[in-house]
């Protein structure tokens, strides 16, 4: 037996909710991803899903990524440093710093890598990085990279940020880095305090718009666009992975910054340039979503009719303010269990457990299309209810 079977072969953590039934991950999907899917066979409501404005089956996006795929072929063959930057990818960089506002952006091959190179290089070792207690694993990661000095603040509390700014000097470059939309909360950054801090402490700020962009804002534009600070914002970071169909992720910012980034950032450089079909698609989503603008008041009509029916059927969901609705369960085990009933009952939902939350914080997280019915959302109301009455849950 090698080291590292030996070290391993005591982590059962994964078999043991298995042998109990209830292991909730890497269920395969056997088609589309849309409001209903199939899975082994099994018809479900699909509320586990990124996809808010419901385009990874649209039609139009599927016929843009097939034609780049037959005009530049299946992948690029190297980096966007040396030889894997197509024309497609300098449009999409164009098309998306008008769209969210900024000078200039890069486009990477995954949202992660956008977070990890991004804070690995942005700032350096006489530096400081202060994180939001609940920013993405992304960022978690990204900072861990960097040389700067590392600091953090408790969710969303702007007396604690403010705690920590006051004892770093005034002259240093401090980010506060934060997550627009919190990915299983659903509530938004305090960015108008935040930017008030700001000017008060001379930081900069870079704000994590993954489940923002195509949800908040103009257009779609997100949670800095919703709140008209834009301009405030030093660097935004995107994905396509959600909201835009696709795969990758960009960071926008001025010239001068993205200057730096091009020609520095690891995992820009040594990455294989996002393929040619995944590039088209985000591109086409990104027009689609600009086009129509009835997508998007689709999406926060479902989403408020369902924030509305958990509220009163006596659901803990929080502070959210998006189409991402925590259901509190507060039990690891409970958590699994809860979300294998609601499978097997036809609603998927996925369970969010330490390290993604506080151990006394566990839930499962429901998310919602455009696409979405009310019909559905009743539908998956009524079974969840039922399984959160018989858990002892809610009463």
């Amino acid at each position: 037996m090698g080291q590292l079977e030996e070290r391993y072969k005591s982590y059962r953590v994964p078999q043991n909710f298995m042998s109990k039934g209830i292991y909730p991950y890497f269920r395969e999907i056997t088609g589309k991803q849309g409001t209903e899917v199939e899975m082994g066979g099994h018809k479900v409501l699909m509320f586990g899903s990124n996809a808010y404005t419901g385009l990874t089956g649209d039609q139009r996006i599927i016929d843009k990524a097939k034609a780049a795929l037959d005009k530049y072929g299946s992948g690029c063959a190297g980096s966007r440093f040396l030889n894997g930057t197509l024309d497609l990818h300098v449009q999409l960089e164009k098309e998306i710093a008008e769209f969210i506002g900024k000078e200039d952006c890069l486009c990477f091959s995954t949202g992660f890598s956008v977070n990890q190179g991004v804070l690995a290089m942005v700032v350096g070792k006489d530096d400081y990085i202060i994180c939001d207690d609940r920013d993405h694993a992304s960022i978690v990661d990204g900072r861990r990279l960097s040389f700067a000095k590392q600091l953090h603040y408790k969710h969303n509390d702007m007396e604690d940020l403010e705690r920590v700014l006051k004892n770093l000097p005034y002259e240093a470059v401090k980010l506060i880095v934060v997550d627009g939309v919190f990915s299983m909360e659903g509530d938004l950054a305090k960015l108008p305090e935040i930017v008030e801090l700001k000017h008060k402490y001379n930081c900069s700020i870079m704000v994590d718009e993954a489940h923002g962009v195509g949800v908040f804002g103009r257009q779609g534009r997100g949670v800095c666009d919703h709140f008209g600070l834009t301009d405030e914002v030093d660097l935004i970071m995107g994905t396509f992975s959600k909201s835009l169909a696709s795969i990758g992720g960009f960071i926008a910012s001025d010239k001068e910054t993205i200057n730096f980034l091009r020609h520095t950032c690891r995992t820009y450089i040594f990455s294989a340039s996002n393929t040619p079909a995944a590039t088209a698609a985000a591109m086409e989503a990104l027009h689609i979503i600009q086009e129509e603008p009835e997508r998007i008041e689709k999406l926060w009509s479902v989403t408020n009719y369902a924030l509305k029916r958990f509220r009163e059927e006596g659901f803990e969901i929080g502070e959210t303010e998006s189409p991402i609705i925590p259901l509190y369960v507060r039990d690891p085990d409970k958590t699994f269990l809860v979300t294998a009933l609601a499978f097997n009952a036809g609603v998927f939902i996925n369970p969010v457990i330490p390290p993604a939350c506080a151990p006394q914080d566990t839930l499962v997280r429901y998310a919602l299309m455009a696409t979405h019915t009310e019909e559905q959302v009743e539908r998956s109301v009524v079974i969840l209810k039922k399984i959160f009455i018989e858990q002892g849950i809610i009463k």
